[in-house]
């Protein structure tokens, strides 16, 4: 044990203020990692000043208008759309790795009766899978293999998700449709219901403008642990930890509480006042990137336009007020809606319930976390940043962490 000393007596070296622990100069970063790349990527990126974002070399907001969530899968599979029998094929594929694994359908019984989100539920069972899906640590194995791995466990959550979801509500469970599509079997499977195709299409835009969007604090997450050749089960509960924070994928619940609580658009101006001066987020409206208009949003909002419903015309007529109280109490900084503003609209017209508006982000964004680990997993290379330490000067006492000369010979 190192005896009391006082600490005005030691001779400090400053120089650890500089260094990290290679002794290797530190960089300044601005917090929060803001406008840093820190890795290369050729999945998409989002170019926030311009309100565009796109997977592979198109644009994102367009596939989902035009194309199928399989086919925008395909793309960050393969890097290329599928023709038609290609995504026949690929599309028989994903509905046959829905199935639950074997000796999971015990634990989603326990588990969805468990207190807690169904995230957390979701991360326990998910955990649990691996040994039935055989998974290995990404660093043991080939790029093939890498990637039936990473199908497997994307194509699995919403299989769970809906079991847990009726389980904790005590309703049967509703297996995989294999003759419908990835959205459409995920709401049939959550609600029990066969979905409306308009329904069914609206979920899977709303999927397929989620999957991606550059290096967000869950993708980013999913990398560090990839980087690490962890298995992808591990890649996923990492990356649906940072999920579950309200200020990532937690808003469009909070989007749609705030329209409750609004009631309706003669209250919203006096409502945006107050939540302004106690210093609160007005949620779905503001983003990290965008200082344009969110794209997402303006899609979302043409697709819940078509879905129609007094939810929807609330809707509209409720972000027009918030917007323009917006520019009047923070003129200097834009805060469009983003796309968590009609997400909640949307998901609660088709029929999903509110506690699974989240984990329903997850169905989609797991195919993104699996595309980054499978890019980052390739490059082998571990993410391990420093941090600059700004506490008290380090008590350095003579014989203490110091390296001594080798003693001299002959």
């Amino acid at each position: 044990m190192i005896d009391a000393v006082n600490v005005d007596s030691i001779n400090v070296d400053q120089s650890w203020t500089t260094t990290d622990t290679r002794g290797m100069d530190l960089i300044d970063v601005p917090a929060g990692l803001n406008g840093v790349a820190v890795a290369d990527t050729t999945i998409g990126t989002v170019l926030g000043d311009e309100g565009f974002y796109h997977y592979r070399d198109y644009d994102a907001v367009e596939l989902a208008r035009t194309a199928s969530f399989e086919d925008a899968w395909y793309l960050l599979d393969r890097g290329r759309l599928p023709d038609g029998a290609e995504r026949d094929t690929f599309r028989a594929d994903l509905a046959a790795r829905r199935r639950l694994p074997a000796g999971t359908v015990p634990l989603i019984d326990v588990a969805g009766a468990l207190p807690g989100t169904p995230l957390a539920r979701l991360r326990t069972v998910l955990s649990a899978a691996a040994g039935p899906l055989r998974l290995q640590p990404l660093l043991d194995l080939d790029a093939a293999d890498r990637r039936e791995q990473a199908l497997d466990v994307a194509a699995v959550v919403p299989s769970i998700l809906g079991a847990l979801y009726r389980s904790g509500a005590g309703l049967a469970a509703v297996a995989a449709d294999p003759d419908l599509g990835h959205a459409a079997a995920y709401l049939h499977q959550v609600t029990g219901r066969q979905p409306e195709s308009e329904h069914a299409r609206a979920l899977e835009q709303y999927l397929i403008l989620t999957i991606d969007h550059g290096f967000n604090a869950s993708t980013f997450t999913g990398r560090v642990v990839a980087s690490t050749g962890a298995d992808i089960v591990d890649v996923v509960c990492a990356a649906i930890g940072a999920l579950a924070g309200p200020l990532h994928g937690g808003a469009p619940s909070r989007a749609l509480d705030a329209l409750d609580a609004i009631g309706t658009p003669d209250r919203a101006a006096d409502w945006v006042r107050g939540e302004v001066a106690a210093g609160r987020r007005i949620m779905g409206f503001g983003h990290a990137v965008y200082r344009a208009p969110d794209p997402r949003s303006a899609l979302l909002r043409d697709v819940a336009e078509a879905l129609g419903g007094e939810l929807v015309e609330r809707a509209i007529a409720i972000e027009t007020e918030i917007l323009t109280t917006l520019a009047e109490l923070k003129p200097d900084r834009p805060l469009p809606s983003n796309v968590e503003f009609y997400a909640g609209v949307i998901m609660e017209t088709v029929g999903l319930p509110r506690q699974m508006f989240t984990p329903t982000f997850a169905v989609s964004r797991t195919v993104g976390w699996v595309t980054h680990a499978l890019e980052q997993a390739a490059t082998g290379k571990l993410i391990r940043p420093a941090a600059r330490y700004v506490g008290p000067a380090p008590r350095r006492v003579a014989g203490v962490g110091t390296v001594r000369p080798p003693a001299p010979t002959g």
